[in-house]
């Protein structure tokens, strides 16, 4: 499957192996608020209900997720007493490699070699669903060494983008599945419901924008990619340098549709990761949906050949 879309959006670094040092015991340096934020974050990721890209704060894309846990029967006063675990770093995690510079312009980033993460406050920021600002904050005497045990959001790392991920299951006989993934223009979020139309997960979402609106109607999923490449093409973009040429972009959790592309039989559209995630739900695509990178492989696993697939306003 080639990834060719309207959507827009590995130098090995040396890492100095560190004595085993514990900076989880330090205190952890949030108000009330932002305690009680992070609380409901990790809730909710961990009920099925995505606030994207936990940062300890109230914003839209919590509030959301909040109102549709509560609407499906979810108890917000269940906060999690251990919002935040230990985690000890290793060497895997330190060896990268890394691309600590990625260019903005898409032609560039098409002479790198992949397009991995910048460093590896941004791998385990991917890792447990956060930050690297807010992991920073919680471990400010942290080198973010080998060896070094910190202490990261409690959420659940089954689709781990650092690791390799399984292929999509195969079709049913029909053509179809038993659940329907919809894409709400209005509300920037996504849903996979069961065929009884039980929310299975949600997720915010960023779609289209004034120049390339979210296609409404119903669709079908194509096929499931892996670590995709990124196809350039500027005459897909209203906005391009007219001089631009076609490019492709190698995979990586930097590539402009992230780590997993879900094709739908819409030419172009598809639903995806993005390098960005502190902007889903934030800011205009160029027609697909873009989510987090751990919540698209999680949409990606519910994906099959035939999953139906709404866009509604």
């Amino acid at each position: 499957m080639k990834v060719l879309t309207v959507c827009a959006a590995f130098a090995l670094t040396a890492f100095p192996q560190a004595p085993v040092r514990d900076v989880s015991t330090k205190p952890v340096p949030l108000t009330a608020p932002a305690k009680k934020a992070l609380q409901l974050q990790v809730m909710l990721d961990r009920a099925g209900y995505s606030p994207g890209e936990i940062d300890a704060a109230m914003g839209a894309n919590t509030k959301a997720a909040l109102a549709a846990y509560k609407q499906n029967g979810g108890d917000a006063s269940a906060l999690p007493e251990d919002p935040l675990v230990p985690y000890r770093i290793t060497d895997d995690d330190v060896a990268g490699p890394f691309t600590p510079d990625i260019p903005d312009d898409l032609v560039q980033q098409a002479n790198l070699p992949a397009l991995g993460y910048r460093d590896v406050t941004e791998l385990l920021g991917e890792r447990f669903h956060c930050s690297p600002a807010l992991l920073r904050l919680i471990n400010q005497q942290a080198q973010f060494t080998a060896g070094e045990q910190i202490l990261v959001p409690n959420v659940p790392t089954d689709f781990d983008p650092t690791r390799p991920q399984p292929k999509a299951a195969a079709p049913a006989k029909n053509g179809a599945t038993d659940v329907t993934i919809t894409v709400t223009r209005k509300a920037s979020t996504l849903v996979v419901a069961d065929q009884n139309g039980k929310t299975l997960f949600f997720a915010p979402v960023t779609t289209g924008s004034e120049h390339d609106p979210l296609p409404i109607g119903n669709w079908k999923v194509t096929g499931v990619q892996h670590d995709p490449e990124f196809h350039y093409n500027p005459e897909l973009f209203w906005d391009a340098d007219p001089n631009n040429s076609k490019a492709t972009i190698k995979p990586g959790p930097n590539n402009p549709v992230g780590v997993v592309w879900i094709d739908i039989d819409r030419p172009h559209y598809g639903l995806h990761g993005t390098p960005e995630p502190a902007l889903v739900g934030k800011t205009t695509s160029h027609g697909c949906v873009r989510l987090t990178n751990w919540d698209a492989l999680i949409v990606a696993s519910f994906a099959r050949t035939g999953t139906r697939v709404v866009f509604a306003e």
